[in-house]
């Protein structure tokens, strides 16, 4: 059953480039066997380095089914997510993840994210972008005040 959904999230990311509303990527989440939302790349449209299928996708169907975990779906995309979506993906926690092409697929596009990879696995000081912890004595107070709200939704 997972072909026809794979056939669509990649006639979706041909639809996008052809229509000049981004890149040739696109996803789309099922539950029950049916779509309950799709998403294809609107970086370049939007201007939004977040607007990535796999994103748009899961928002869209968090939408619709009204919770922010999409338990009991499962997400095709045309092409294996970037680190990004990944984690997105995770937060999401859909049951299953499909993918067609492979992430050295899209790097052969030129949609390379093997610096971020390897970026991850180094140290916030060793990495190419300055990432500097400032340390404040009011770091901690967020995780505090959330611990210890009788109102938070755990997640």
């Amino acid at each position: 059953m997972s072909e026809p959904f794979l056939q669509r999230a990649i006639a979706l990311a041909i639809e996008n480039v052809n229509s000049g509303q981004g890149g040739p990527f696109a996803a789309l989440i099922v539950k029950d066997g049916k779509i309950i939302a799709e998403g294809v790349n609107r970086v370049t449209s939007g201007n939004d380095p977040t607007a990535h299928a796999e994103i748009e996708a899961i928002r869209e169907a968090c939408r619709v089914i009204g919770n922010f975990q999409l338990s009991g779906c499962d997400l095709y995309a045309s092409c294996e997510p970037c680190p990004m979506c990944f984690g997105a993906i995770y937060w999401a926690r859909p049951d299953r993840v499909f993918y067609a092409a492979t992430a050295a697929d899209a790097a052969a596009a030129g949609f390379d994210d093997a610096l971020i990879y390897e970026e991850l696995r180094r140290s916030p000081g060793a990495r190419r972008l300055p990432v500097t912890q400032l340390l404040d004595p009011e770091a901690l107070r967020p995780f505090q005040t959330w611990l210890s709200s009788s109102s938070k939704k755990p997640y």
